[in-house]
């Protein structure tokens, strides 16, 4: 079974939406994009427990935090709407819904409709499931509701649709794990949780609650109170009680029990204890450290999986969390090869690495809160050998962004991340650094790869800049370079080290080499007499530069630049970035605190360093 399209209408920060699916998917974007509100969607609607909250929705689930339309009278309640369609059934929900069913053409992502009986056998429509969750508010009763809905056949004519019932959303198999949040219940009994569901599933929680209740109460005594010499406090307790309330009966009035012996109490009580090295106490779980737990949060997913195999869906929220990366793939692997389906938001790239780039999308938000997905794809720009060469190099991180600048090798990306720092650092207000901006630097192999990665990023609604080194092209070379970027910047050099040499000051040259020298790196280094030998200060540094290509020394001469003593070349274009990606407003400081008026004859107290509580007329 699998959630082949999503729409969602007034939910959270997302206005509305419609996401088609074919697998597992990797959903990615920046900040806010609406990643997190997705899996939530998808939990209101196939969670087995989720409706059951009380209240399921609150006031800023719904879009804007609007949930009732004031401008007409009476005022009408705006409804939260989720639907989303189910494909690939597995028997036991098919056979259960068998009159609910309806058919998906998987090619052009669509329901069939009445004019497509012909297509209802053709290779590649199969049978769905069509299911919507509205959430609204109840005026009369001042509260909100949710409730989940067949869509098929739709209600006759004055009557409400069919609710889906909870023996049909225990079929869903949908489980939602959020970043550090689950962890707080997960492996306690509290209803609902993981544990909880384990227990269920394997039907062996008949008479849990009984059996301990009946052995807490027969705890003789229930608390040792003679060792800790309880008893004549409690004795005084019960005699100074008397004289108020009348205490009849033999034996003690009070006691002490280790709960309050009811189920929903012990339900929160008990809990999950673990022991992490053979020379440690076992301690409850919640002391364990977060990758111990969020580890431990999803040994209990995998459980559950294995108990329903082919027919659960996981949504996992940064699993990257406070674990390393060989737990990071080892997770990922788990859910790709375990699992029906997956639904995975992560920013790491050695989770995104394992995913195939047609299994992840990108979010995004328009700016009236309209959420779309631009799914990745490779073949047609990008080959796939290159993508999985530079998966985690730069693009994991590029493609999570909303621009990137490509430079032809690794020199040249040194050399722009160099001269971008101290841009930044002497003009704060006007470059805002490009990791905030969202911008990434990444390098290629050659100009030659150049166009098939501004068409990659291009076709992910990314901004691209091209740096590269000037050559002869012909008219289709420097056709296919201008259709793939929305910037190029090809200097006048030959070479990176050409454009240094030419436009860094030769004194600055001469300050690196005996930079070189003095530290130890090229101690028998041959030094020019004095920097006022330019064209020996240039000819050495071309030297060095060009025979230890790629070993950061380009980085290095430019960290020893002022501001005004940085190439041209290089600044040309971050101008043009920082002016694209401008600095937000400045935040405006605080009102001042009022003066508080003090009459005459009258004092008050200030907190003071030096005197606190010193009284001031």
């Amino acid at each position: 079974m699998k959630v082949v399209r999503l729409s969602i209408l007034n939910f959270r920060g997302i206005k509305s939406a419609t996401l088609h699916f074919k697998s597992h998917t990797l959903l990615v974007g920046m900040n806010n994009a609406g990643k997190s509100t997705v899996c939530e969607a998808l939990e209101l609607a196939l969670g087995l427990d989720r409706l059951k909250r009380s209240p399921p929705v609150e006031e800023f689930d719904f879009f804007n935090a609007r949930y009732l339309d004031k401008s007409v009278e009476p005022p009408v309640p705006i409804p939260i709407e989720i639907e989303v369609v189910l494909a690939d059934l597995h028997e036991e929900l098919a056979n259960k819904c068998f009159d609910r069913l309806e058919r998906w053409h998987t090619v052009e992502n669509r329901l069939l409709s009445e004019g497509d009986l012909g297509l209802a056998d053709s290779p590649g429509v199969v049978e769905c499931l069509r299911i919507k969750t509205v959430a609204s508010y109840v005026v009369e009763e001042d509260e909100f509701e949710a409730k989940s809905f067949f869509c098929n056949p739709p209600p006759e004519s004055g009557r409400s649709p069919a609710e889906v019932p909870r023996y049909i959303r225990q079929l869903f198999g949908f489980f939602y794990l959020r970043a550090l949040r689950t962890g707080s219940r997960a492996l306690s009994l509290e209803r609902g949780s993981l544990l909880d569901i384990i227990l269920q599933r394997r039907k062996i929680r008949t008479g849990i609650w009984e059996n301990a209740i009946e052995q807490l109460r027969n705890l003789e005594p229930p608390i040792d109170e003679g060792a800790v010499n309880l008893v004549p406090i409690l004795e005084n307790i019960e005699k100074r009680l008397g004289q108020y309330i009348p205490l009849t009966g033999e034996g003690r009035a009070t006691n002490l029990f280790v709960s309050q012996l009811m189920r929903e109490h012990l339900r929160k009580t008990v809990s999950f204890f673990l022991r992490t090295s053979e020379s440690e106490t076992p301690i409850p779980f919640q002391k364990a450290g977060t990758g111990t737990l969020n580890t431990l949060v999803f040994a209990l997913l995998s459980l559950i999986a294995d108990l329903r195999k082919d027919t659960v869906i996981f949504a996992m929220e940064e699993p990257e969390i406070a674990l390393p990366p060989h737990t990071q793939r080892r997770i990922a692997n788990y859910l790709l090869t375990s699992v029906r389906q997956c639904f995975v938001t992560s920013h790491s790239p050695y989770v995104i690495e394992r995913f195939q780039p047609d299994q992840i999308q990108i979010l995004r938000k328009s700016p009236d809160s309209v959420l779309t997905s631009t799914q990745l794809t490779t073949g047609t720009t990008l080959k796939g050998k290159t993508y999985r060469k530079h998966a985690r190099s730069g693009l994991a991180e590029a493609m999570l962004g909303r621009g990137v600048i490509i430079c032809e090798g690794i020199t040249e990306k040194d050399i722009v991340l160099a001269v971008a720092e101290r841009m930044e650092e002497a003009n704060p207000e006007r470059c805002y650094p490009l990791d905030l901006s969202g911008v990434s630097v990444l390098s290629v192999n050659g100009d030659g790869s150049l166009p098939e990665f501004g068409a990659f990023f291009s076709a992910l609604q990314i901004r691209t800049y091209a740096f590269f080194d000037h050559k002869v092209r012909s008219s289709t070379e420097t056709e296919k370079l201008t259709n793939s970027f929305h910037h190029l910047h090809e200097t006048t050099y030959a070479g990176s080290e050409l454009m240094l040499v030419a436009e860094v000051p030769s004194r600055k040259l001469f300050e690196f080499l005996v930079l070189l020298k003095d530290s130890g790196e090229k101690p028998d280094l041959p030094l020019p007499a004095s920097a006022d030998l330019v064209d020996e200060v240039k000819a050495l540094a071309m030297s060095i530069l060009k025979k230890d290509k790629g070993s950061g020394y380009a980085g290095r001469l430019i960290g020893l630049c002022d501001h005004d003593e940085l190439p041209s070349s290089v600044t040309t274009l971050l101008n043009t970035v920082y002016g694209e990606f401008k600095k937000p407003a400045p935040v405006p400081p605080l009102d001042p605190p009022e003066t508080e008026v003090v009459p005459a004859g009258e004092t008050t107290v200030v907190p003071s360093a030096d005197a606190a509580g010193e009284e001031l007329v």
